[in-house]
């Protein structure tokens, strides 16, 4: 089972995995947990160049970073922990890039949807939370965060975006949970933490 998390910056999506994975671990279900930008050798070195806000990327070349991270990523984690039968929990993936990098950035999103599935071999998730969220309350939560984290430079770049950039970035989401609603589960990510990791548990129960 492949499960992937997405949601505009601040849609709690950390906290969210670790509800689900403590899920996981009552039921004796083994899983990887993974994220991208960072979940193999290669991608820990491209994160610092995508996240960090010193860097001044442009937008085409932001986007081959993220899919050369995604190839490796599939290739070095996600593709043979499937194959030892384990879930992945993967904390964003190729809807991220088509959100960020298309709807955010105005790239063609048809085109960015063939070049993931090159960067991905056609690896597509089983189930993709969609945790929604009003951008401005997602990015207010998220400028806290690094705030008290001490992350605002070295991974706040998207966070420094302007508030329409991740308005578009929730409508691109909506509009591909509309357009693969066979995949997609969106959660309210206002409500609490525990109701939206309940929410998600309704919805694994044909496959626990």
């Amino acid at each position: 089972m492949f499960l992937t998390v997405e949601g505009v910056e601040g849609a709690g999506k950390s906290t969210f995995i670790g509800l689900l994975e403590a899920e996981l671990v009552k039921r004796g279900i083994s899983f990887l947990r993974t994220r991208e930008p960072g979940g193999c050798a290669l991608g820990r070195q491209i994160r610092p160049l995508l996240l960090d806000a010193a860097q001044k990327v442009d937008a085409r070349a932001e986007l081959f970073l993220f899919l050369a991270d995604r190839a490796q990523h599939v290739a070095d984690t996600i593709r043979p922990a499937l194959a030892r039968g384990e879930w992945v929990i993967c904390d964003r993936y190729a809807d991220s890039t088509i959100a960020y990098q298309g709807y955010g950035r105005g790239m063609d999103v048809e085109l960015l949807q063939s070049l993931n599935d090159c960067a991905t071999g056609g690896l597509w998730p089983d189930i993709t939370f969609l945790l929604d969220l009003p951008a401005e309350e997602g990015l207010s939560r998220a400028l806290a965060r690094n705030g008290r984290e001490g992350l605002t430079q070295s991974e706040g770049r998207f966070e420094a975006e302007a508030l329409a950039f991740h308005q578009r970035i929730r409508e691109g989401f909506l509009i591909r949970a509309a357009r693969w609603p066979e995949r997609f589960r969106v959660l309210d990510a206002s409500q609490s933490p525990e109701d939206v990791a309940a929410q998600a548990e309704r919805h694994l129960q044909p496959y626990f």
